[in-house]
């Protein structure tokens, strides 16, 4: 028997890095997983994959920036294989700039929507199910960015991590004698493919001393089979070696500044 047998999992950015890992691993464990993202091609090679295992999979492109498209991914969610009993909140981005001298409003609002505000609309979905049962877990994929932010992750990122972390906290503390279990998993620099989007991108030397997914796969699934009555509300996971960011800051410091830029640096 599986530690997650019978139990229903979605999970967002599964089709790649964390997502697709900790799909993977819920599934291993016995959970009927939803895989959701906007690229249907690789969420159907994700669940391929569980598929192989011996799992089960299902698949659902979601723009977790939609409201609407939350609320009906979570009815169909409900109407086709059944309540969710566990939400994992994988899905992110940052923004391009990433210094707040020169970053658009309309770069932070997208940020801030993907980090945060989705997370507060997922769980608004699939609360009252939840609480009917008595029983469901919250798990939120943030970032130590939210407890040092820089200009590795932005203004924007850092902010919107921090503000998540704070809205589980809240769960936790609101919830939890209704029987809901809310995690933050906050990750150090972990090789996804987000990193190709950095300022400047990661030499592979760099990503090899980084997180692999895997691991904080591995963490997502801990908090997620945990006998009911136990809970891990916050988990700090960060790579061993601690390597040198410093041309990645100054790098990004300048994304976005103006040719005009009194003290912008001469190449």
């Amino acid at each position: 028997m599986g530690l997650l047998d019978g139990k229903i999992a979605l999970v967002t950015g599964a089709g790649t890095g964390i997502g697709k890992e900790a799909a993977l691993l819920l599934a291993k464990d016995g959970a009927s997983v939803v895989l959701t993202g906007r690229r249907i091609e690789p969420l159907s090679e994700a669940a391929g994959l569980v598929a192989a295992a011996g799992g089960k999979a299902f698949v659902k492109s979601l723009d977790i920036e939609s409201r609407a498209d939350i609320f009906a991914a979570v009815e169909w969610v409900r109407e086709n294989v059944g309540p969710i009993d566990i939400l994992v909140n994988n899905a992110g981005s940052a923004s391009k700039v990433l210094n707040a001298r020169f970053l658009s409003e309309e770069e932070w609002n997208s940020t801030v929507n993907v980090n945060l505000t989705a997370v507060f609309n997922l769980t608004q979905a699939v609360l009252p199910d939840m609480i009917a049962k008595g029983e469901g877990t919250i798990i939120t994929v943030s970032s130590l960015a939210a407890l040092n932010p820089n200009l590795l992750g932005g203004a924007a990122y850092g902010a919107a991590k921090a503000g998540v972390k704070n809205f589980m906290t809240f769960l936790h503390n609101t919830y939890r004698n209704q029987g809901i279990r809310a995690t933050t998993i906050l990750p150090g620099e972990t090789d996804t493919p987000i990193m190709n989007n950095r300022a400047r991108p990661p030499l592979e030397s760099e990503r090899a001393v980084m997180l692999d997914p895997h691991d904080v796969a591995r963490a997502i699934a801990l908090c997620a089979s945990l006998q009911k009555g136990a809970v891990i509300p916050e988990l700090h996971i960060c790579p061993t070696f601690m390597r040198d960011t410093s041309a990645d800051i100054e790098v990004a410091r300048w994304v976005g500044a103006p040719a005009d830029t009194p003290d912008l640096p001469k190449k």
